[in-house]
């Protein structure tokens, strides 16, 4: 089944901007191999006071006789350091609920699952989850930054390494974008894959377009309005 790899993937290319001043709102297309819409992907990004961002991805695709909507949240401080992590998951009859709480001073983060159990993480100083990751890769390369390869929580960990593949001259609906193509390699406990991300050459490094290549062709989600 694609959906689970689809998700994380879309969750680790989406949200945030460079510099974050006022709500983002950005909407996209998910798209078959053959260019016909699977779905739909909402983005959205606000500063909570001072101190704090959140951050959201909520995205619905369909094929005959199965359905998904799912729904992410990120809250961070001002360094992108998660605070928490929620996933919401409908994947046909398939429904979960889970939060991660991350406790930087301790160097634990706690998952927990609605009407399940509870583990802890061994986590860094400054833990990302996957919109808070993509936020700060966002920043660094408006700040002409790749960065290191590092652990990146989707619930258990992944380890992300990124790679810049130059500028590059792509569609977009009716239109031609230069745009900074970005390789990313992810491994987690179960599933390894690769995606390539497409980020404006604005200075918030909007997030253009995504490719993600599966045993049934390459999937993409592709930015359709602002």
């Amino acid at each position: 089944m694609i959906w689970p790899l689809l998700a994380k993937a879309l969750v680790l290319a989406s949200l945030c901007r460079a510099d974050l001043t006022a709500p983002e709102v950005l909407n996209y297309s998910i798209n078959w191999p053959s260019g016909l819409s699977l779905g739909e992907a909402t983005l959205k990004a606000s500063r909570q006071g001072e101190e704090t961002w959140s951050f959201e991805l909520e995205f619905q695709a369909a094929v005959p006789g199965f359905a998904l909507a799912d729904r992410f949240t990120s809250l961070t401080n001002a360094n992108q350091c998660s605070a928490s992590f929620d996933k919401d998951i409908h994947h046909g009859k398939r429904k979960s609920r889970e939060r991660i709480t991350f406790d930087s001073q301790a160097g634990i983060a706690t998952r927990e699952t609605l009407g399940g159990g509870k583990s802890t993480l061994q986590i860094p100083p400054c833990a990302r989850d996957a919109l808070a990751f993509v936020f700060y890769l966002r920043r660094e390369l408006a700040q002409g930054r790749i960065p290191a390869a590092q652990r990146v929580f989707y619930g258990a960990p992944y380890h992300v390494k990124l790679d810049f593949g130059g500028v590059q001259r792509i569609r977009l609906g009716d239109r031609f974008v230069e745009a900074d193509r970005i390789q990313a390699s992810v491994k987690g406990p179960a599933s390894e894959f690769s995606l390539e991300l497409f980020f404006a050459r604005d200075s918030a490094r909007t997030p253009l377009l995504v490719k993600l290549p599966l045993s049934l062709g390459l999937f993409a989600m592709e930015l359709v309005g602002e």
